[in-house]
């Protein structure tokens, strides 16, 4: 997901308890909805001006030798259909890997077998035993926070249990206060098991007494995705009437791809991580889509629109990806497509109005979206969004929060920091620490477009002075990136100094590429694509090793190659595709590895700038155009 966050001045709220705060929010309370950029760039907030963006790279094509050429090719395939639109993204993914676009039934009962799995008898985790017990679960809590990891063949059982019990449930959950004290609803945790424990600290454990909803967004980004799960899944089993999970956009094994949390089942369980990672696909698309609560509060990930239908809903196969995983609210009155993420739509204030009232709704609860304070209001009080991953971008960026229900279905928000370093911070401190961040995600950027922006500033000197005025140079900036940002407003940060309101924009960027990370032997320009295209390459890369084993096989860059050659509309041999796969092996060990992978993009951006250099022609070079990177909160 990646958030809208709101502003509050420090002014607002005088919070009696720096670490846990329990509030009745005010009727008055309001807060402007900003846009709060994406998963590189987190927050440039001036005057509630946020964009989000990704590099979509076009490398210089350069007509070398013909194994140069054809790599070249290759990897500028790759990068250029690799594009920041989650539609187009996935398309691309499932068009290269059709096999992989769902598990079938075989596949499932092969990947559940976990009985043949032995567990040694120095094995001193967690151990489970079905049908899980109260205390199982609560064990499973204690040892994931002393750090101990549980076990493969206990994790695929889980699993398995997990499954057999999803596949009963509906599309939408119906639950009741009436059976409980109370209701907690928590919002994103994105891997983040210390405020999954402090929830759990400071609410009270699941209990028949104390029921909970998870609002999806459990894994990804954060260290601990797998041991929440387990935790999750668990407490879902042994309460199944008080116990409830949503899914969300980051239940969804494409986005698990780029944003984590394949890398870290794999690097948890090397031997058996394929087998978890299947089985997660299928338990993922049986995951509920929404909760109703008494029948009066809606709760679900993203948001609606306004064609949504309850009835339908409930109707429709899960195994599908909805927009109400990806869905955003806006102030505005309409329903429009959600350009940022790629999918899902921005749902205005008349747009709750008309499906609180066909329902017969109080209101909405949702996550998808970080928020300062953990928690936000919008629609006149009809939305509450509640996000729950505190410290998010950085340490001490903002608060986690749940909201608890009581038969009155008044929300009570309690607002938490799980890092103890943090809790003192002020309103405005974390604000810092998140523009922080993004300042330096923004300056890598700026030096990764360094050649297109001296072409730009040279336009805007036409005596080649080597100077531009400083309203200029936001100009100039603005026509490369096209990211919509307060340039002038940002200058102070980017810009140490200058001479009479005029910028030595050569020196500009060569500060810029000081701040960069040294590396050797590799020329500047080399350098700028390198950062362009290395998280997109090595996310390609985890695609293109279908079998998450860590290398590339001869198979699965020939698999690769068939989609390639085919869209290019050129024939290559297996011999040729053999050949190109061994010029990348450069150690001859049968497979490529990831830095292998990058190393052969590095050479043959080498060559082609070296080949640029003694005068080859090039193709146009074309900047990204401010495409944005679908938001994957």
């Amino acid at each position: 997901m990646e958030p809208h966050p709101t502003l509050i001045t420090p002014q607002q709220w005088n919070h009696p308890d720096p670490r846990t705060t329990e509030i009745q929010i005010p009727p008055a309370f309001y807060q402007q909805t900003v846009l709060f950029p994406l998963d590189l760039l987190s927050v440039f907030q001036r005057n509630s001006v946020l964009i989000p963006w990704e590099v979509v790279p076009q490398p210089n094509i350069i007509l070398l030798s013909r194994m140069q050429r054809k790599l070249h090719d290759f990897f500028s395939y790759l990068v250029d259909h690799f594009t920041p639109s989650s539609h187009n993204e996935r398309d691309f993914l499932n068009r290269m890997f059709t096999e992989e676009s769902g598990p079938q039934d075989s596949e499932v009962d092969n990947c559940s077998d976990y009985e043949s799995i032995e567990v040694p008898d120095n094995y001193t985790g967690p151990r489970l035993s079905f049908p899980l017990l109260p205390d199982h679960a609560t064990a499973l809590v204690e040892a994931f926070r002393l750090k101990q990891q549980l076990h493969a063949r206990y994790v695929l059982n889980l699993l398995h249990e997990t499954r057999k019990y999803l596949v009963q449930l509906p599309n939408i959950n119906r639950v009741s206060t009436c059976y409980s004290e109370e209701i907690t609803v928590c919002g994103d945790l994105h891997g983040q098991l210390d405020d999954l424990i402090f929830i759990f600290y400071k609410n009270g454990l699941p209990s028949p007494e104390r029921a909970y909803v998870f609002n999806g967004d459990f894994v990804d980004r954060g260290n601990d995705s797998v041991e929440i799960l387990m935790v999750l899944f668990a407490f879902m089993l042994v309460y199944p009437k008080e116990f409830h999970l949503n899914r969300g956009n980051h239940e969804d094994y494409l986005v698990n791809l780029r944003y984590g949390f394949t890398k870290e089942v794999m690097h948890k369980y090397k031997m058996h991580g394929k087998k978890i990672l299947k089985m997660l696909q299928d338990v993922f698309c049986w995951l509920p889509l929404a909760t109703l609560v008494d029948e009066k509060v809606l709760i679900l990930h993203g948001g609606v629109s306004d064609r949504t239908d309850l009835e339908l809903l409930s109707k429709l196969d899960r195994h599908k990806v909805v927009d109400i995983l990806w869905s955003d609210p806006m102030a505005q009155d309409g329903c429009k497509a959600n350009t940022v993420r790629g999918g899902g739509c921005y749902f205005g204030p008349n747009v709750t109005k008309q499906l609180l009232q066909k329902y017969n709704l109080q209101f909405l609860i949702r996550s998808h979206e970080c928020k300062p304070e953990g928690y936000e209001f919008c629609h006149s009080r009809k939305v509450l969004t509640i996000f729950s991953a505190s410290n998010y971008y950085e340490v001490g960026s903002n608060r986690g929060a749940y909201v608890k229900l009581g038969p009155a279905l008044r929300p009570h928000i309690v607002q938490y920091q799980a890092n103890k370093a943090t809790h003192r911070l002020t309103m405005r401190q974390r604000i810092s620490r998140v523009e922080e961040s993004a300042l330096r995600a923004l300056r890598n950027k700026l030096f990764a477009h360094s050649s297109d922006l001296l072409d730009e500033f040279k336009k805007h000197d036409k005596d080649k002075t080597g100077l531009i005025p400083l309203g200029e140079w936001a100009a100039a900036v603005e026509s490369v990136l096209r990211l919509g940002l307060p340039w002038r407003v940002l200058r102070p940060q980017l810009v140490n100094s200058s001479a009479g309101n005029m910028l030595e924009y050569k020196s500009w960027l060569e500060d810029l590429a000081k701040e960069q990370p040294s590396f050797k032997n590799i020329q500047s320009s080399l350098l700028e694509t390198l950062y362009r295209n290395r998280s997109n390459l090595e996310t390609i890369f985890r695609i293109i090793d279908s079998d998450h084993s860590g290398f590339i096989s001869l198979d699965e860059f020939r698999q690769t190659w068939k989609l390639f050659s085919s869209h290019m509309k050129t024939d290559i041999t297996d011999d040729c595709v053999c050949d190109l796969a061994r010029s990348i092996d450069f150690n001859k060990d049968g497979h490529i590895d990831i830095n292998e992978f990058l190393e052969a993009f590095r050479l043959v951006e080498q060559s082609c700038l070296e080949g640029s250099d003694s005068g080859c022609p090039q193709a146009p070079n074309t900047n990204d155009g401010g495409a944005g990177q679908p938001g994957a909160h």
